[in-house]
């Protein structure tokens, strides 16, 4: 069901408390990714989606972060935030895929199912490890990515990119793999395809203007 084709994804967002985090300038940094080679893009919030798909005609992985007391899921956690996001205008729906409970007791494969069923439109499963990779892929997951890698309980001690989880997804697997999280330079991107990832997703070290300047900022210091 995906129609990804092979190469860089660039995931185009800002911390909430950002200036950067507004649709016009998230709809720039995408429309500039596209026009520098972008196969697509991923973008978080719908109103953050509509105002990109105006700009853009490549595949737009659209995701809503929410936070939701009880339940540490938080990337699309539920059913009615994937209408959203597909109603906003993406492409392919990311949804957190691990196996932490998710908020309303919602399940993973119901979810997954309701989204090709009732939207009509390939999921992007988020994991944090193989076990949740697998299981997403029986669930019927279109896409795996090694997203979460490094960001749940589980993965805490481990940072990205998940070389070793993406790895082991690419050979045990039959899924359209993406490799995401900590891809910090061309160099680390390659590697990821050369690994035999489908596709490589870049975010905070092309987009992450906040975090990068407050790197600087304290390189410079002392």
């Amino acid at each position: 069901m995906t129609n990804l084709p092979k190469g860089l994804i660039v995931s185009c967002q800002a911390p909430v408390n950002s200036p950067l985090h507004d649709p016009y300038v998230i709809a720039a940094m995408a429309e500039a990714a596209v026009n520098n080679g972008a196969v697509a893009v991923r973008i978080d919030t719908p109103i953050h989606i509509q105002a990109v798909r105006q700009k853009v005609q490549v595949p737009i992985i659209g995701l809503w972060k929410q936070v939701i007391t009880g339940s540490d899921v938080y990337i699309t956690p539920q059913f009615h935030h994937a209408v959203a996001v597909s109603e906003a205008g993406a492409d392919i729906i990311a949804i957190d895929a691990t196996t932490r409970n998710r908020p309303g007791d919602e399940k993973l494969a119901d979810i997954i199912t309701l989204i090709h069923q009732k939207l009509n439109q390939p999921v992007m499963a988020d994991v944090d490890t193989y076990e949740a990779a697998q299981l997403a892929v029986n669930a019927g997951a279109d896409i795996v990515g090694t997203t979460l890698f490094g960001y749940t309980t589980a993965t805490q001690n481990f940072s990205p990119p998940g070389w070793e989880l993406l790895t082991k997804i690419i050979e045990d697997l039959d899924t359209f793999v993406i490799c995401e999280g900590g891809v910090a330079s061309p160099e680390m991107a390659r590697k990821a395809l050369d690994l035999g990832a489908n596709a490589v997703v870049v975010g905070g070290a092309i987009t992450g203007i906040d975090l990068l300047v407050k790197a600087y900022v304290m390189g410079v210091k002392n």
